[in-house]
């Protein structure tokens, strides 16, 4: 019909209407966003990361503002599995779009038993391996930075579920082809990247740091043209998907990520920033195809390597 677009998109055999998904850590578990607009129109959501155990993250401050971004320092508070499976979970019946759950873990035990518990769970479409938390003292960027430990890890989950495993890599690393063929080797489905920037911001009054953990994770805006570097180098890497984020605040950020190879993008700080981010994202998507007279958003992904 005149005027469609098809903006479906399907990765590593996750159905979505479209490309836009939300990020881990940015988004909690999707209900608070129902008063703002239905989270179906999306084309995924990514739930905050779940650990084994509860935990209640690191100390406060744990976010404050930077030019073009903010600084966090969270420490994956979470409610753990067993409460994420009895009573979340539950509550998530109204999500009917894929619902991708992350997953993280002091040790590679942690992630096998997780995504074992998880593969039960009917309304689990997929997991996200969180390897890139730099906000942790053990798991996160211990493993994030080895390929051989991404490649060990990748491999043990990949036994222990049969749900697609994208793994998110970390910006914080010498080279991040190298580690993303280190995941695509361990089996993974797909690859989201980035999560945040290692940085630090000190109180010139206090003469010390201003978050709790001292150092934090760099999101939001200015971030964005290191991640669209990343995606544009790993997306030519590998033979798996991509999935773009880092700085994403509208249609115009989300083709940059698209046009550089990512299949689908991911809106993070801007959740806080615009509650209705991710729709208005969509509607851009669209738009611009409309204007541009193309009619399958899937014949962008990776236009701007030619």
């Amino acid at each position: 019909m005149s005027g469609e677009v098809d903006l479906r998109v399907d990765i590593a055999g996750i159905k979505m209407k479209n490309p836009v998904m939300t990020a881990s850590g940015t988004y909690g578990f999707g209900l608070d966003y129902l008063q703002y607009y239905d989270v179906n129109e999306l084309g995924a959501v990514v739930v905050k990361s779940i650990t084994k155990n509860r935990r209640e993250g690191n100390p406060p401050p744990r976010v404050i503002e930077t030019p073009a971004g903010v600084l966090n320092s969270i420490g994956l508070a979470n409610p753990g599995i067993d409460c994420f499976i009895e009573e979340i979970i539950p509550q998530m019946d109204i999500v009917q779009v894929p619902i991708i759950v992350s997953i993280a873990g002091d040790e590679i035990e942690e992630y096998v038993e997780l995504a074992s518990r998880l593969d039960k769970q009917d309304r689990v479409s997929a997991l996200e391996i969180n390897i890139s938390c730099p906000n942790v003292e053990k798991g996160g960027l211990e493993f994030s930075t080895s390929a051989e430990q991404v490649e060990e890890l990748t491999s043990s989950v990949r036994k222990a579920t049969n749900l697609p495993i994208i793994v998110k890599l970390s910006p914080n690393v010498t080279d991040i082809v190298e580690i993303a063929q280190a995941a695509a080797a361990g089996g993974a489905d797909a690859l989201s990247l980035i999560n945040t920037v290692l940085g630090m911001v000190i109180d010139i009054h206090k003469r010390r740091p201003m978050l709790g953990n001292k150092k934090g994770g760099l999101a939001g805006p200015a971030i964005r043209p290191i991640a669209v570097r990343m995606v544009w180098e790993v997306s030519q890497a590998v033979e798996i998907p991509v999935i773009g984020m880092g700085g994403i605040c509208t249609a115009e950020d989300a083709l940059q990520f698209i046009m550089a190879g990512a299949s689908a993008v991911a809106v993070g700080t801007w959740n806080f920033v615009n509650p209705t981010a991710p729709v208005d994202i969509i509607n851009g998507l669209r738009d611009f195809c409309l204007k541009e007279g193309i009619k399958e958003i899937k014949d962008l992904i990776g236009c701007a390597w030619k």
